[in-house]
């Protein structure tokens, strides 16, 4: 299936026509081709058809147009129920109704259509089965006349008394069921068993020649003979014939029922035998009606293949069957029973259909529980009880209209509340975080409102200290760059002397120092420095440290003088909970030899070249020293606790200055990286390139960190006497 047609695409700012859609997903779709496809091939063979039929490639062609009719059909059958599901189904209201719908109506609707269709069927089978009981009592009351004829047949001695016996049964007969017609048939070659107690004085032939017949036989023509399949019980049950209708006025055939016994005298030998008919008159319809509130109506025989049906005579005009209403109500339905019958010939069962109308409060009248006094007035006892279940039904009925309405009332409040909480969700999508969800109800969708009112007001806050912090960050990020300008950039080339620096902050802002000093041509201050703490704090302390140093590094050259200035200055503008580690030294490139103190920093390590690379040792400087900014006293103590030392640097020797950073780095396991094995990275790379030496001591560094994160600043000075250099 195709996606759904995007408009053409035209000038910016055009909106496209109907027109120009429905063109384009006709001719670009194969959807649309198809049914333009189909309705090409129809207009073509359509006319051609209304006239003449179609050749058989023509039909072939036909056909493929009516597929692919269909197929458009289909598609967009598909696509509109995808935009019934979308539009009628996209609101939480909608969706909850028609599950309310499909929950409680639907199975209660299925539940009051079974009990309805299980009392229909209740009372067709009961209705078939009364219509099958009166006919069988029917055929039961003819054998019963026949057998009364057949005796008193039997006690006629002459053929007048014969005649007048068949003449007053048939006349009392047939106050009760009208058209009766009695015969008396010859009977031949039958031999029955009979106990001799059983055999009366019958005799073997009657005084008159036979048939004798009594009655109108208007239905069918009187038996001349008994059939050869009768035998000596008997016989009794339904007989089919056709006859035609005159009522409307035109002749209409119709099919017939005749209720058909036969009784034979209980001898050995019989000779003859009485044959009955009562044909099923209205009379006796009008009586079964009486009796079971059942109509009777057309029938259908229904004959084995090879017999033909049996013509006769209408003996009463039949009126046509009225239409009394609908085929099913409530009231009264049609239905049809099945009836057997055989026929006369050869005894060969048949089956009969009868329609029927049955009156449901007639027949729950004659099959209920009657109540020898009326009770409640004129009601009886059934009738009480079918008012009782009326009312439950009625009372069942109010239960589902009243539940049904306190379904559509939840379903309004629930989907109120999804509907605002959607309203809220797109003013929050649109940035109005102001915006606040009304408070409908004290339950779970009010709190679900207030935890939302809550939410977006936290939210705002949070925007707040987001753009707060966002505007402390972009305040940090260019104190950063202020203090990375603060450094000195890139490699300092001093004629002799290979000096490099890096620092990387933990933080936006640094507490970390170092500075490169020029006294002369040939000698050079190297400062490295370390501010208790870190952050913003410790980077304007760091600035202001620059300050002072820079100033101080004019005045005095050698590092302990420049130690104790740099801390007196320092100690009377630091607060009492900060304090700086430093090292301060000054290397004279032409007598290869470099002067320093350490005001409590971190050793330096130094890797002579005296040794093949690879074999070189290092070693550490640690000379006394307080770290600068304690508020003490005076400077005595500083003073008298800072030492100088002076070490001779030949060429290639290597000189690492480093803040605490490096040295304690930690991992996951909060073990620090430690200066011993710092010292034994740089005498493994020493004799590299100092672009190299750092990216091993950073490698190594962050191997051993892992994950973790970095925890302080990291800051290291390089420096490394060339070869060549000039000495004093």
């Amino acid at each position: 299936m195709s996606d759904p047609v995007r408009p053409v695409a035209l000038l910016p700012g055009d909106t496209p026509s109907r027109w120009q859609v429905t063109r384009t997903w006709l001719l670009r779709t194969f959807p649309g081709r198809a049914l333009v496809l189909g309705l090409a091939i129809k207009a073509i063979t359509w006319p051609i058809g209304f006239f003449s039929p179609l050749p058989p490639a023509l039909d072939a062609v036909n056909m493929v147009g009516s597929l692919a009719l269909l197929f458009a059909l289909a598609y967009g059958l598909t696509r509109f129920g995808v935009w019934a599901k979308r539009g009628l189904l996209w609101r939480v209201r909608r969706k909850l109704i028609l599950s309310y719908v499909f929950v409680g109506v639907v199975p209660a609707a299925l539940v009051i259509l079974f009990f309805l269709l299980a009392g229909l069927i209740l009372a067709f089978n009961v209705s078939s089965y009364l219509v099958q009981s009166r006919i069988r009592n029917l055929t039961d009351q003819a054998r019963f006349l026949a057998q009364t004829v057949q005796l008193e047949a039997q006690r006629s001695g002459t053929a007048a008394a014969l005649d007048e016996a068949l003449e007053r049964r048939q006349t009392t007969t047939a106050t009760r069921y009208p058209f009766v017609s009695i015969a008396v048939v010859p009977v031949s070659n039958l031999s029955c068993k009979t106990a001799p107690a059983d055999a009366g004085p019958a005799p073997k032939t009657l005084p008159a020649p036979l048939p004798v017949v009594a009655g109108p036989w208007g239905h069918l023509p009187a038996p001349s003979a008994l059939p050869k399949w009768v035998g000596c019980d008997g016989f009794s049950g339904l007989l089919a014939y056709n006859a035609t209708n005159t009522t409307t006025g035109a002749q209409q055939e119709q099919t017939r029922l005749v209720m058909r016994a036969v009784a034979l005298p209980e001898v050995p030998n019989p000779t003859w035998a009485v044959i009955l008919d009562m044909p099923l008159s209205t009379t006796i319809e009008e009586r079964i009606q009486q009796e079971t509130g059942i109509r009777l109506g057309e029938v259908t025989a229904f004959l084995a293949r090879g017999i033909q049906p049996v013509s006769g005579h209408a003996i009463e005009d039949r009126p046509t069957e009225k239409d009394d209403g609908p085929t099913l109500s409530l009231r009264q339905a049609r239905w049809v029973v099945f009836l057997d019958h055989a026929d006369w010939e050869t005894g060969e069962p048949e089956s009969a259909s009868v329609g029927i109308l049955i009156n449901t409060f007639e027949i729950y009248d004659r099959i209920s529980v009657v109540s020898p006094v009326g009770l409640a007035g004129k009601l009886n006892f059934g009738q009480l009880l079918l008012l009782v279940l009326a009312l439950v039904g009625g009372l069942f009925l109010i239960i589902q209209a009243v539940a049904l309405a306190i379904g559509f009332v939840l379903a309004r409040q629930i989907t109120g509340a999804v509907h605002d909480l959607f309203t809220g969700t797109q003013h929050v999508r649109s940035g109005n975080f102001g915006h606040q969800i009304p408070v409908r109800a004290r339950d779970q969708l009010g709190e679900l409102a207030e935890s939302f009112n809550l939410m977006t007001g936290e939210v705002t806050t949070l925007l707040g200290e987001m753009a707060e912090k966002g505007r402390l960050e972009q305040e940090m990020f260019a104190a950063r760059e202020i203090q990375q300008k603060l450094l000195p950039h890139g490699p300092l080339r001093v004629t002799g002397l290979a000096v490099t620096a890096f620092c990387e902050p933990a933080r936006e802002v640094a507490g970390d120092y170092y500075d490169f000093l020029p006294i002369t041509e040939s000698i050079l201050g190297l400062l490295i420095a370390d501010v208790s703490g870190k952050g913003l704090a410790a980077g304007l302390y760091m600035a202001q440290l620059k300050v002072i140093v820079q100033s101080l590094s004019r005045l005095h050259h050698e590092p302990k003088e420049f130690l104790s200035a740099v801390n007196k200055v320092v100690s009377a503008n630091l607060d009492g909970k900060s304090f700086i580690t430093m090292s301060y030294g000054v290397v004279d490139v032409e007598r290869r030899e470099m002067t320093f103190a350490r005001a409590g920093h971190c050793p330096l390590i130094i890797v002579p070249a005296n040794q093949p690379p690879g074999m070189r040792k290092a070693r550490m400087l640690i000379p006394d020293g307080l770290v600068v900014g304690l508020q003490i006293d005076d400077g005595t103590l500083f003073d008298s606790l800072l030492e100088e030392q002076t070490i001779a640097l030949a060429p290639g020797d290597l000189v690492v200055w480093f803040t605490d950073g490096i040295s304690e780095t930690m991992n996951e396991a909060f073990d620090c990286f430690g200066e011993q094995r710092l010292a034994q990275v740089v005498e493994q790379y020493a004799h590299l390139p100092f672009d190299q030496l750092r990216s091993y001591i950073l490698a190594e560094l962050r191997a051993f960190a892992g994950s973790a994160d970095q925890h302080d600043d990291m800051t290291m000075i390089l420096m490394k006497i060339e070869e060549g250099a000039p000495a004093a």
